[in-house]
C-alpha cells in the first residue's frame, strides 16, 4: 500500500471513535501490539531529541526500502510512534521524503497532544525524514 492509502486506512479506523478517550486507548492498544524494540538500539544515538519521553528509533534499509522500529517508555507515545511506523514503513526514502503526513491533523491528533507532546510528534516526524535522507545520500532512494 502506499503512504496516501496508508493514511486513509489510519483516518477511516480513528474516525469510527467519537470520543477522544476511545481514541487514545486505540493509540494504547497500537503501541502495545508493536514489538519491543531490541536492547542493543536502545542507544543515545538512536533517542529522539525534543521528546518529553524518551524514544528510541531505528531505521534499517532492506531491498531499497526503510523498516523501522520504535519503543517508547510512555503508553500515548509508544502508540504515536506505532502509527508513524504503520504509515511510513516499508516504503522507499524518495516515497517517504515525498510524502505529507495529513493524516496527523485529519484525525485530530496534534490538537489532543499537549504542546511538549505535539513537539515530540513534530521530532519523531524530523527523525524519519532525516533517517529517508541519509539512505537517499547513501545511494538508496
Amino acid at each position: 500500500m502506499t503512504i496516501n492509502e496508508l493514511q486513509e486506512e489510519v483516518i477511516e479506523e480513528f474516525s469510527s471513535f467519537d470520543d477522544w478517550m476511545d481514541r487514545y486507548q486505540l493509540l494504547i492498544d497500537l503501541g502495545n501490539e508493536q514489538e519491543p524494540l531490541e536492547e542493543q538500539y536502545k542507544t543515545e544515538q538512536n533517542l529522539i531529541q525534543g521528546c518529553q519521553s524518551r524514544v528510541w528509533l531505528q531505521a534499517d534499509q532492506i531491498d531499497g526500502k526503510l523498516i523501522f522500529k520504535a519503543e517508547s517508555d510512555a503508553l500515548i507515545v509508544k502508540g504515536i510512534i506505532a502509527l508513524l511506523i504503520k504509515v511510513v514503513s516499508d516504503h522507499t526514502p524518495d516515497e517517504i521524503l515525498e510524502s505529507e503526513l495529513y493524516f496527523i491533523d485529519r484525525i485530530g491528533l496534534r490538537e489532543h497532544l499537549s504542546p511538549t507532546r505535539s513537539n515530540g510528534l513534530l521530532s519523531m516526524v524530523k527523525q524519519m525524514r532525516m533517517y529517508a535522507l541519509a539512505y537517499k545520500a547513501k545511494g538508496g532512494n
